[in-house]
């Protein structure tokens, strides 16, 4: 893999922890421009980093930060911050829609603001962020949205057990689906981005299985790095894919794939939404 992003400018929602983290502390090696839009201003009980965290960590690794506190549930939240960012640094050249919400809950447990949560978070938010982000894009030299969202794979198995979760995070790949078509003319690419197995994050350990399902998971570095390698790709030649991390990685020359595994040995834990058509890289899982 080559290229740089020396010198563009990434929004990223929710890079405060996790992938969305990881994907700025990439960019920054580089010595990319990062716009940290996340609501954790003040450090949190139960996760960890902040917005400001974030930015000291982007900037120790050679970047420069701009942390926003920002809410892409609220409008004029998202606009001010698409703004000010284009205005510190002179444009944006690439969109990370990363925050999201997540419940698996069954239909009768799920209440309808866990619903209007994830609803607003993940679909809404995302199509939002893009909106505001458009006329900027339009202007750079080789823009790029991604989605951290799952392919199109309309299976029965993907949605009776979380159904309103699975709606709400299938509504940003509709989101990659439209816009991509949308803003073709353009030369804005939009795709899509999807792990193969579960990403050590805090949803994991505090939402999906602990501290045990951690130790089967790839680290968030192995999105990072796909992130990375999509984002030096012509605009114009790479749009509407719905990319699943390690795959995309092999098509780019990567092969090892061990330096991703939380702990060498146990078996890699599977995420939700892979299609069962697609099959791991040679090599994926040594």
């Amino acid at each position: 893999m080559s290229g740089s992003l020396k010198g563009k400018t990434l929004f990223i929602t929710g890079a405060s922890r996790g992938i969305g983290l990881a994907i700025a502390l990439r960019a920054a090696q580089d010595g990319a421009n990062i716009a940290i839009a996340a609501k954790t201003d003040t450090p949190h009980p139960k996760l960890e980093g902040t917005i400001h965290t974030a930015a000291a960590a982007i900037e120790a690794a050679g970047g420069r930060a701009l942390p926003l506190l920002v809410d892409v549930r609220d409008e004029d939240s998202v606009a001010s911050a698409i703004a000010r960012t284009a205005e510190t640094f002179g444009g944006i050249d690439i969109v990370v829609n990363n925050a999201s919400a997540i419940s698996l809950t069954r239909t009768p447990e799920t209440e309808m603001k866990r619903f209007d949560l994830m609803h607003g978070i993940n679909t809404r938010g995302t199509y939002m962020v893009s909106k505001y982000a458009i006329p900027h894009l339009a202007k750079a030299q080789n823009p790029h949205i991604v989605m951290l969202s799952p392919p199109l794979d309309m299976s029965e198995k993907w949605f009776a057990p979380h159904l309103a979760y699975s709606i709400a995070k299938y509504g940003m790949s509709l989101c990659v689906l439209g816009l991509a078509g949308e803003l073709k003319r353009q030369g804005i690419a939009v795709n899509a981005l999807w792990p193969r197995t579960t990403i050590a994050t805090a949803a994991v350990k505090n939402l999906l299985g602990g501290e045990a399902l951690m130790q089967a998971s790839r680290t968030p570095e192995i999105l990072a790095d796909a992130a990375h390698a999509l984002f030096c790709l012509d605009s114009r030649e790479v749009t509407g894919r719905f990319l699943i991390d390690d795959s995309f990685l092999a098509e780019q020359g990567v092969t090892d794939f061990s330096k991703y595994r939380v702990t060498p040995g146990i078996p890699l834990a599977p995420d939700f939404f892979v299609p069962d058509a697609s099959t791991p890289p040679s090599g994926a899982f040594a």
